[in-house]
């Protein structure tokens, strides 16, 4: 067999890994998205976690912003909001109350990915977490890029039975 005959369905192929993504993401229970997501997640061949989630904060409307901060604050515990009384204020509620879409705008970026990172280093679940939370909305995940879509699309391909 050539090289040609291998590449070929490739060159001739419609979709893109987006596409597919999209197409796989209508047709599964999320919780197996997820854990393609959390995959993603947990590869070499893709951005650390906490780059990763920075991304998908960046691409989010204001309530997934503020659903994501407060997955990651349950996986860290509500001591960490301590840490983000610079940005947030005081809050009297001891870190209790959840992060309000207002208050997940004023955290930048790079804040959140060291949330992400202190979060992983607590609790390495935090990744199955964040891929469950995003697989409800996945359209959010296709900012990780084309790597990051294959490793989860390979995983879910591993896991589904044919």
């Amino acid at each position: 067999m050539s090289l040609m005959d291998i590449l070929s369905p490739y060159a001739n192929r419609p979709t893109s890994t987006e596409d597919d993504f999209d197409e796989v993401a209508k047709q599964l229970p999320p919780d197996v998205l997820g854990d393609g997501i959390a995959q993603a997640f947990r590869s070499d061949k893709t951005p650390a976690f906490g780059e990763m989630v920075s991304r998908m904060f960046s691409g989010s409307n204001p309530s997934m912003q503020a659903g994501l901060l407060n997955q990651l604050i349950a996986a860290v515990g509500p001591a960490i909001v301590g840490k983000l009384t610079s940005v947030l204020g005081n809050r009297d509620t001891g870190g209790q109350a959840p992060i309000s879409e207002a208050d997940a705008q004023r955290l930048s970026p790079d804040q959140v990915s060291d949330l992400a990172e202190q979060a992983q280093k607590t609790d390495p679940g935090v990744m199955d977490l964040i891929g469950n939370f995003y697989a409800k909305n996945p359209e959010i995940v296709k900012v990780l890029g084309g790597a990051a879509l294959a490793i989860a699309l390979g995983r879910i391909a591993n896991r589904t039975p044919r």
